[in-house]
């Protein structure tokens, strides 16, 4: 029976560890070296209160009808579960694409994660930073940054593709030339999130859930986040999404974080002056926010190494958004199932 590994407790890495239960396999591992399910996925709690929760990385998932079949089935399994549900709330200068249908997850994106990685039933460990892949008798070894090295018949890498580049060991020389020119050529915008944490019974009083900002340096994206998903509650204090300009997230990527967060509330008092004073704040870097050049010539993942299977994937080989990841997972799983 073969061990598997699965680098990333994103959305790719979890859907691909569901779709591989069942297979001629051992156990499945999933590795993610942030504290929780995710990845940009990730959902943050108030440092006051942890059910005052806010979405800092997507905020809505969107079904395209185009290419809509071979996913659809994934959308209603999370509607019938309830970890998805239609957004109904006034989203303004969203551009609403024609049939298409968002949805939101009122219990936080990483609820989605979650859900998949309870599916997959694989044993999954946080905290577990992969540093090193070198082949040992047959098997991958894999290294962390804490705690002993572990062999593995399979390794499938989900993080983002310069993530992958960066680690060491016989991987380096075993990702050939036209292979790393592939994935040298893929690009990552990024950005900052701030998240606003209030006390129970907090009002915000705008008239809108969520809305786009065109005409600001810092400022993208504004959002009520429990409106949004639609959860308000009197026992629950509100929260609040900003996410910052491609730009901003360019020019200020290695600045001090202190200064940044500064930066975007000095901006987000003159766009919406009538704010609280919150409870806590949480900013977060995403230094690979969204794809925007996939690895070209892939169809959802590249195969490194054939035996034993090193394979990678994620958005970075498809498209940033949801229909993206599923697509890539269902490629790898696909892989990884025929080479079994």
């Amino acid at each position: 029976m073969a061990r598997v590994l699965v680098v990333g407790a994103g959305l790719t890495g979890s859907v691909c560890a569901a779709l591989l239960r069942g297979a001629a396999l051992g156990r499945i591992a999933v590795w993610d070296k942030a504290r929780g399910a995710g990845g940009r996925m990730s959902t943050s709690s108030s440092a006051r209160d942890a059910a005052c929760i806010a979405d800092l990385g997507a905020q809505y998932i969107t079904l395209e009808t185009e290419g809509a079949e071979a996913r659809r089935s994934f959308y209603e399994e999370l509607l019938s579960h309830g970890v998805l549900k239609p957004l109904t709330a006034p989203i303004e200068g969203m551009v609403v694409k024609e049939g298409s249908c968002n949805y939101v997850a009122p219990q936080g994106m990483s609820s989605v994660v979650k859900y998949y990685l309870k599916q997959s039933g694989a044993d999954v460990f946080y905290e577990h930073h992969v540093t090193c892949i070198s082949l040992q008798d047959g098997k991958w070894e894999v290294s962390r940054k804490m705690g002993p090295p572990e062999q593995f018949d399979v390794v499938v890498l989900t993080m983002p593709v310069p993530q992958i580049l960066q680690l060491q060991g016989d991987i380096v020389n075993i990702i050939n030339e036209s292979q790393k020119q592939q994935l040298e050529s893929a690009s990552y915008s990024s950005r900052y999130a701030l998240g606003l944490f209030y006390e129970a019974g907090t009002r915000i009083d705008v008239p809108w859930a969520a809305q786009y900002i065109t005409d600001n340096p810092c400022i993208r994206f504004i959002s009520i986040d429990n409106k949004k998903r639609n959860i308000e509650s009197p026992e629950i204090g509100p929260s609040v999404v900003v996410h910052t300009t491609v730009m901003f997230g360019s020019e200020h990527l290695d600045s001090d974080p202190a200064e940044v967060q500064q930066l975007i509330l000095n901006h987000l008092e003159r766009i919406v002056p009538s704010l609280p004073k919150p409870a806590s704040i949480k900013c977060q870097k995403w230094r690979y926010s969204q794809v925007t050049k996939a690895v070209p010539n892939c169809l959802g993942q590249m195969i490194l190494h054939t035996q034993p299977l090193l394979i990678c994937g994620g958005d970075g080989f498809t498209f940033s958004n949801f229909s993206g990841c599923i697509d890539s997972a269902m490629s790898l799983a696909e892989a990884v199932k025929s080479h079994l």
